[in-house]
């Protein structure tokens, strides 16, 4: 189950969910789009009853972010060739909405005044080297982007804190449709053009068949590498709203409740004993009983079991694609 479709925290609410209830205080339900992988459109209009199936533009196969953000912005352009563009992962935590909405006011104010293509960048707390990094030209809330740095190792990721330059990249950006694809048509022309050419299909039954062809014949690419990182337009509003893409065991642990040992686990059928720091997962109904663990991730599934250091989690990849060359894919 993709985790934009998981209640992670407990909350009765899926990241999903969330994140349309963030935007849904200022926008209309008819004013969104959810672009997302064709296997996954019943799910999206489960939690999300509010949209019709039009809304819910469908990929045959992932390409990365650049194809996803053009089909977007193509069928928003044929619609109202005027419109700005928000646009947002839909499985990261957002703690602090009231500032979360302040930042995306000024980014959007910003652009309704200039040709200028925006991202959300965010705060550090640590040297994280999961995420990518936006180094700004001015110290300023609103500035240029000097240059993008996808996930530095640590020793870069600490310089980058103690610089002061640099902020997360949160994966939101703002921008009007026109600026937009002006952009991908300088910097990904292959792009435009087959988006471009297959405008008279969006919102008919054409569609989903010139889509097929499109994203078969599109190069995989995202937009920070394809547009972003060219641009010279680029700018980056940054703050801090209590985010995280809650990518790692790492950031789950760092947002979870914890119980008087530091040990994240479930709520029943968890015993522990001597063991603090902790993060476990256990399928429901699964009784465990953990002696002896400090700093320690447990993850028990229906068929996998992996016990690993949270200092070694940079690793789990590795674990992952030990298991997939031995094993398949059945267990990954």
């Amino acid at each position: 189950m993709p985790k934009q479709f998981l209640d992670i925290f407990g909350t009765g609410k899926s990241f999903i969910r969330m994140t349309y209830e963030r935007f849904a205080r200022t926008i209309p339900a008819e004013n969104f789009i959810v672009v997302t992988n064709a296997l996954y459109k019943s799910l999206v209009l489960e939690h999300l009853p509010e949209l019709s199936e039009e809304q819910v533009l469908c990929e045959p196969i992932g390409r990365n972010t650049a194809p996803c953000i053009c089909y977007a912005a193509y069928y928003l352009r044929k619609k109202d060739p005027d419109a700005m563009m928000i646009v947002t992962p839909s499985d990261h935590l957002v703690l602090d909405e009231v500032a979360f909405g302040e930042i995306i006011g000024d980014a959007v104010d910003f652009v309704d005044k200039y040709h200028a293509l925006m991202t959300i960048g965010i705060t550090p707390s640590r040297p994280e080297t999961g995420y990518g990094y936006i180094q700004r030209a001015e110290e300023q809330t609103i500035s240029r982007v000097k240059c993008f740095t996808e996930k530095p190792n640590l020793e870069l990721a600490q310089t980058f804190i103690q610089c002061g330059e640099f902020f997360w990249n949160s994966g939101i950006f703002i921008w009007k449709i026109a600026d937009i694809i002006d952009a991908i048509e300088k910097y990904l022309p292959e792009h435009h053009s087959l988006f471009d050419g297959i405008t008279d299909t969006y919102g008919t039954e054409a569609e989903a068949e010139a889509i097929t062809d499109v994203f078969a014949k599109c190069r995989a690419i995202s937009i920070d590498y394809g547009v972003m990182e060219k641009a010279d337009n680029v700018f980056v509003r940054c703050g801090d709203f209590g985010w995280s893409d809650v990518g790692t065991w790492g950031s789950l642990y760092q947002h979870s409740r914890k119980d008087k040992y530091a040990n994240v686990k479930p709520a029943e059928g968890c015993y522990t004993y001597d063991t603090r720091n902790s993060i476990i997962s256990l399928p429901q109904d699964k009784i465990a009983v953990i002696n002896g663990l400090r700093d320690y991730i447990v993850v028990d599934t229906d068929d996998v079991l992996m016990i690993c250091p949270r200092s070694e989690e940079q690793n789990i990849k590795k674990y992952i694609d030990e298991v997939k060359f031995n094993n398949g894919d059945k267990h990954c």
